[in-house]
Order: C-alpha cells, then sequence, then structure tokens
C-alpha cells in the first residue's frame, strides 16, 4: 500500500501540503480533486520522485511516504514530442518488459545460446504472444483504426498523440498507475471504453479528471485537496459531494461557536485585566484563548458566478440547413441535412469520432458552405461560437482587461474588472497576458469574450475540455439560464443531460434525431462496436503485418484472429438477438401446431443437420486437448537446466521448434472451434 504520514511540501515559498495522512490499497480506484492550483500535479510529481520517476523532482518538507519497493509506476505525461516511431510500436513500448524481451529475441548478435532459453520462457510466463493483440484492442478502443498503426507519432495532431500517450501508459505493467485528465481529448464512445478499462484494473488507479461522471462510473474513493489538507473520502464523486456539504456544515456551526466564545472570552480579558482581583482569572482566559485551535470558516465553494446576458433581439429560425449536403472538396460527408434553430433549441450533437459533429457544426456557424440544399441565417443572428480554434487565436500579447476594452467601449474598467471577476480573473491575472495563461484560463477569457458581446445563438464545441469542476458546474448553471439558442457538442454527460433537451445523431453520413438519453446513447455506442467488429471480419479485413518487425509475428496473427473470432461470436448473439426473438416467436407459433410425432421428425431433422457442425466440434476440442499434454510435456523438458548448456545446444532449439509449432496448431484449432461453435449458434437459432 501507499502510506502519507504527516506530510508536509513547499514550492516556490508556498506550502501546498501540510500533516497530510492517508493510505491507499491494491486495488483501490481513487479520483485526485481540488481545485486549480492547490497541488494535484505537485502530489503526483512527489509520488514519482519517490518511486525514482519523473522529471520533476520533489522533495518533503517533513513527514515520511511509504511505497513498496517492488511497486512499478505509469504516469500519463501531458507532453508527447514527435517521433518517426510508429504508432503501435509507441504503444507497445508502454510494456517495457515486453519491449525489452521481444526487443532481444530480434537482435539474438548479442545475445548467448544459454540466454535464448532464458528469454523464451520469460516471454511466455508474460504472455507475450498476446501482448500485441492487447495493444491493438487498446487503440480500438481508444479510436484508432487499424490502418492507423502503421502511421509515425509525429503525423498525428496533438489530441491524437494524447490518446497515443494513454494507450501507451495502458499498456504497463503497472502496480500503481496515475492518469492526468485523460479524458480530455476523448470523444464520448472511448471515454466510455475507458471506463470499462479502468474498472477491470487490478491494480491501484489514482485519477485527476474534471468529469464528473467518469469519476462517479470509475472510482471508490476521493482524495481531495483543499486549504493544505488532503482528505481522503470514501465513494464515488456525488457521494464525496454530499458529505463534503456536511461536513462543511459542522465546520460553519463549530466555527460560529468558537467565535462566539473568543468573543466572550475577549470581552472578559478586556474588562478584567487590569484589576487585580481579576487578574488570574484574565491570564486563565488568555492562556484559554492561546490554547484554541483556529477554525476556519466555510468558504464559498465556486469562485465562478457568471451569467449570459438576455439577447437584445430574437427570430425564428435563427439557423436553417434544408436538405444540405455537407463536406469538403465537392465530397459529401452529410447528406440531406435537415436542421432548424431556433430561439427555444436545446440541441446535444451526437456521434462517432469522425461521424461529422464539427462538420456539421462549421456548416451551422457559416465556415463552411453547403455543396448542395440551402443555409440560411436570419438578420438578427448573433453568434457565440466556442471551439478549441477561438481559444488559439486569443491575442498572445493583450490582457483579459485590454481584450474587453476592444469590445466594451466606455464601460468603466470598474465594471470590467468585476465582469472578469465573475470568470475568476482577479488581481495581477487581469493584467497578465493571455500568452502566460493555461488551457483552462485560456478557455474561461473565451468564454467571457463571449459572453459579453449578448449572443442570442451559442455554439459550442468541446466548451470543457480545460475547464475545472467548478468551472463546469457555473457553465451548466449559465446555459439553464441562457434564454437564447445552444447546439452543443460535449463529451461532458452531465452537461449534455442538464443543457439539451433534444439529442441529434451524426451518423452514415445522415443526421438523425435519437431516440433516448445521453445513457442510451452510450448502449447504442457499444452495439454499434460490436456490428462494426463482424462486419470487419465478415468481408475478410485483417491487419497487415510486418513480420520482420515482430519476433512473433505468426502466433501474433493467429491470437488476433482469435480475440476476433471471440469479439465476433459475442457481437452476433448480441446483434441477432431482436432477431432471433422474432424468429422464435413465430417457430413457437408454428411449432405449437405440430402433433408430438411431427414435433419429434422435426427435431431429428435439426439433429441431422447440425451433426456435422458437432463432429467438428468434438473432434477440435480432442485435437486440442491432445496439443495441451504435449504443450505439458515440452514445459517440462525444457524445466531440465542441463539443456542451458552449450553441449546440447541443439536440443534446446529442437524443443523450442517444436514448442512454437505446437502453439501455432493450438491457436488455429481454437480458431476453428470458435467459428464452428458460432455457425452451430446460428443454425440452432434459427430453429427455435
Amino acid at each position: 500500500m501507499i502510506e502519507f504520514k504527516d506530510v508536509g511540501v513547499r514550492r516556490d515559498g508556498r506550502e501546498l501540503f501540510a500533516g497530510a495522512s492517508f493510505q491507499l490499497h491494491p486495488g483501490h480506484k481513487v479520483g485526485l480533486t481540488g481545485n486549480n492550483g492547490t497541488g494535484k500535479s505537485t502530489l503526483f510529481a512527489l509520488l514519482l520522485t519517490q518511486m525514482g520517476k519523473g522529471e520533476t523532482e520533489v522533495t518533503l518538507d517533513r513527514g515520511e511516504v511509504s511505497i513498496p519497493d517492488s511497486w512499478h509506476v505509469a504516469h500519463m505525461a501531458q507532453e508527447v514530442g514527435a517521433s518517426t516511431q510508429t504508432a503501435i510500436d509507441y504503444v507497445l513500448s508502454g510494456d517495457e518488459q515486453w519491449y525489452e524481451i521481444n526487443a532481444a529475441l530480434n537482435d539474438l548478435s548479442s545475445v548467448s545460446d544459454e540466454q535464448i532459453g532464458v528469454l523464451h520462457q520469460q516471454f511466455d510466463e508474460i504472455d507475450g504472444y498476446r501482448t500485441p493483440t492487447k495493444a491493438a484492442q487498446i487503440m480500438a478502443g481508444l479510436g484508432f483504426n487499424t490502418s492507423q498503426h502503421e502511421l509515425p507519432v509525429e503525423g498525428f495532431s496533438g489530441g491524437w498523440r494524447m490518446r497515443l500517450n494513454l494507450a501507451k501508459t495502458l499498456m504497463s505493467r503497472a502496480d500503481l498507475m496515475l492518469l492526468d485528465e485523460p479524458t480530455n481529448h476523448l470523444d464520448l464512445d472511448a471515454i466510455l471504453w475507458l471506463e470499462t478499462w479502468i474498472n477491470a484494473y487490478t491494480g491501484l488507479v489514482i485519477v485527476i479528471s474534471h468529469d464528473q461522471a467518469f469519476l462517479d462510473a470509475t472510482v471508490g474513493h476521493i482524495l481531495h485537496v483543499e486549504q493544505q489538507k488532503i482528505t481522503l473520502y470514501t465513494g464515488n464523486y456525488q457521494q464525496f459531494i454530499r458529505t463534503r456539504h456536511e461536513r462543511m456544515a459542522q465546520q460553519q456551526q463549530a466555527f460560529e461557536k468558537q467565535q462566539a466564545t473568543k468573543a466572550h472570552l475577549d470581552d472578559f480579558i478586556r474588562r478584567f485585566r487590569a484589576k487585580a482581583s481579576k487578574a488570574k482569572q484574565a491570564q486563565s482566559r488568555i492562556k484559554q484563548l492561546e490554547r484554541m485551535a483556529e477554525l476556519s470558516p466555510m468558504m464559498a465553494d465556486n469562485p465562478f458566478s457568471f451569467r449570459f446576458y438576455e439577447p437584445a433581439n430574437m427570430s425564428s429560425p435563427l439557423i436553417e440547413l434544408t436538405q444540405a449536403d455537407i463536406g469538403y472538396s465537392d465530397t459529401p460527408l452529410l447528406h440531406n441535412a435537415n436542421v432548424q434553430v431556433t430561439p427555444d433549441t436545446r440541441l446535444g450533437l451526437l456521434g462517432m469520432n469522425g461521424a461529422g459533429k464539427s462538420t456539421l457544426i462549421k456548416a451551422l456557424v457559416g465556415e463552411l458552405g453547403v455543396l448542395s440544399g440551402t443555409y440560411r441565417a436570419s438578420d438578427t443572428l448573433k453568434l457565440g461560437y466556442f471551439n478549441q480554434h477561438q481559444m488559439d487565436v486569443l491575442d498572445a500579447t493583450a490582457t483579459p482587461l485590454q481584450m474587453m476594452r476592444r469590445l466594451a467601449g466606455k464601460t468603466s474598467d470598474a465594471e470590467l474588472r468585476s465582469f472578469l471577476g465573475s470568470f475568476d480573473f482577479r488581481g495581477d491575472r487581469i493584467d497578465t497576458p493571455s500568452e502566460l495563461f493555461s488551457g483552462g484560463e485560456r478557455a474561461r477569457l473565451t468564454l467571457a469574450l463571449i459572453v459579453w458581446q449578448r449572443p442570442n445563438v451559442l455554439v459550442l464545441d468541446e466548451p470543457t475540455n480545460h475547464l475545472d469542476l467548478q468551472m463546469r458546474q457555473a457553465l451548466t448553471i449559465a446555459l439553464q439560464g441562457f434564454q437564447g439558442a445552444v447546439v452543443l457538442v460535449s463529451h461532458d454527460r452531465e452537461l449534455i443531460a442538464n443543457v439539451c433537451d433534444e439529442l441529434f445523431l451524426v451518423h452514415d453520413g445522415q443526421i438523425d434525431e435519437f431516440e433516448g438519453d445521453i445513457s442510451d446513447y452510450g448502449k447504442w455506442l457499444a452495439e454499434k462496436r460490436k456490428q462494426e467488429n463482424a462486419q470487419d471480419k465478415n468481408t475478410g479485413k485483417k491487419k497487415n503485418k510486418k513480420d520482420s518487425k515482430k519476433f512473433v509475428s505468426r502466433e501474433t496473427k493467429n491470437t488476433a484472429s482469435e480475440h476476433q473470432a471471440a469479439s465476433d461470436l459475442t457481437t452476433q448473439k448480441s446483434a441477432g438477438s431482436v432477431a432471433n426473438s422474432t424468429v422464435s416467436h413465430n417457430k413457437a407459433s408454428t411449432q405449437s401446431t405440430l402433433s408430438k410425432e411431427e414435433q419429434r421428425k422435426l427435431a431429428a431433422e435439426q439433429r441431422k443437420l447440425t451433426a456435422p457442425v458437432r463432429r467438428d466440434i468434438e473432434n477440435t476440442e480432442k485435437t486440442l486437448a491432445k496439443i495441451n499434454e504435449k504443450l505439458s510435456a515440452l514445459e517440462d523438458k525444457l524445466a531440465d537446466t542441463s539443456l542451458y548448456e552449450d553441449s546440447r545446444k541443439s536440443d534446446l532449439m529442437v524443443l523450442l521448434n517444436e514448442q512454437t509449432a505446437l502453439q501455432q496448431q493450438h491457436n488455429d484449432n481454437e480458431e476453428q472451434l470458435l467459428q464452428s461453435m458460432t455457425t452451430l449458434e446460428e443454425m440452432e437459432a434459427s430453429f427455435e
């Protein structure tokens, strides 16, 4: 376990933690929360320093941190440099043990004959043959397709490099995993996949995230940093909020009671300190005051308190797309789009990565012309458009006050400072050039500039990527009170659920109303992924491998096929469930009209039809049993240490080659078994 005992840390002359004490155990999923600047990243850096990792060293001012010496740590860094390494190799390098053994087995020139056998044994012990398949699964979960595996890292954009970095981190065989804002560059389907992955992970995970739904779905503890203290709460984020509010209420009551007691003591001391008859009692009360532990009042939870102004002009519709084809270079990505934005619109756009959500957004705001159909914008339209590009084009040398002054005309500095204060720009930050701001500060400033202009339509493309939980809550409340139209693309499920009245699904070039809520969309995504996997197999799509670069090229290919077959089996069960239930109902109705003799004949005919497949399954299972016996016997032989002596080099190589051949046979037969079982299941379903 990890244990903090009375830990104190100072950085840049500022005390971040004082007297921090807590314990974290293997298997815990922990959310690390707290306002920006309270020391969450410093806590990560401290853990990495204690484990001999990390680029930034953080030392203890006092106290003790205890971490098992045998533990390994994986940390998701926030930057990924350009590299010519292929994406799949970059991800595989996250499994350092596999990567080192695989590299050694690919270059036997520096490996002795004795070491070859040891490397093979180590490779088998870590289940190295399946590691490339695991990497492919992680990349698929995070939104990469197989055609991207061999592309160089430097060919990906910054957001996709962060996905590669997350995939590399998830590949690690770590006991402790530190994830810093892992959902920032993910779309909703990738976030849902990541939730499943974290829940299945057996080690200790500590995650910094501002996504409340993500925390609720993954963590069972919250480590909260506030006022130089670190408090460990049991439960997910919602439970933490309830418990913390109860503690804050109790703290406020204790503070008020203490203030009343102090006032009474101060009054006694003031009145009787100079009187000889009361001097002793006065001194006693002075000491009582000195011993009294200083309590803090309940602090206002949220420094953000902005609202959207009422739009000056409105008409309906404000934006309208009619039978529009939308795309690039005369190639439509979206067909026959019909979208109408009125003053009452609260629209959330859903869709898988690459489906065309951002393309639709660009068409709605007029950045992208339609290829056919019509686009109309009202004369009264005043657009508030937020996306990553808007943040990136902020005047780097201008301060928040200077940017506001350009928009505000004769408005007084006092009013502008008050307005910026509602977005938590106070003191020196108001006069600081934006080039020195964090991503969260740039996002808040962009929102402030939009709010001031009194838009009647807000089009928001992932507005929460860089916002902390408090700012997300403030944005949600402000959007709920906004009297204009909202079109929203976001992976923040809480924001969509609390702001949007209707959902549109962008998929397969179409835009349709989505019947259901955001949780139903998660189920739709899971089903669609299964169907796509099945379709990939049916059309014979296979990943191209560079055999010369992978030591286990043949084994990898077969284990990947084995995994695909298992996935397809599950997919076919799920995707066919609705259709099969209808068929079953019709068959049952038909069979209920048959006599018992006719039903027996029908059952016999069905058994006759499935008999060849059943025989194939039985024969394959027998073959697999024999192969497993041979593999077990080979493992016993390879355990003989005398095999690794120079005199028995040829014997060792014979056994290793035999083991490789048997593993190949095992994978082939196991794949055949899965295919036969799928066929049998489909046949039986058609009989029901």
